[in-house]
């Protein structure tokens, strides 16, 4: 199983970028696919989640309108659109997928069943 993250990089402050996040090694259409972000010196912390069937997207406070999570659930494949970029995005970002609801993501941390490697995210000022 596998969960292979791009679309990282370096963008100025305000712009755009869009991660994807591309499932394999089994079906994860029942399972919640999502991301996570890790900051130097910080604790990895959740960013948003898309559950089951299209049943409820969530995100953390901190980038509520402005990242968008998409999912296509054919292909096991989960996109994050963030824009209004900040440097305090600057993280790496982690594709995550576990069966419990997303809305508990922000209370999991990082008990998740699926990890994928991360993918660096810089927004300069």
């Amino acid at each position: 199983v596998q969960l292979q993250a791009s679309g990282g990089g370096l963008v100025q402050a305000g712009g755009s970028l869009r991660l994807s996040c591309v499932a394999s090694g089994r079906t994860f259409s029942s399972y919640v696919m999502g991301w996570f972000r890790q900051a130097p010196g910080k604790e990895r912390e959740f960013v948003a989640a898309s559950n089951w069937g299209g049943h409820g997207t969530y995100y953390a406070d901190s980038v509520q309108g402005r990242f968008a999570i998409s999912r296509d659930f054919a292909k096991d494949t989960v996109w994050l659109q963030m824009n209004s970029l900040k440097p305090e995005d600057t993280a790496v970002y982690y594709c995550a997928a576990d069966t419990r609801d997303g809305f508990s993501w922000h209370l999991i941390g990082n008990d998740m069943d699926y990890w994928g490697k991360g993918t660096q995210v810089t927004v300069s000022s």
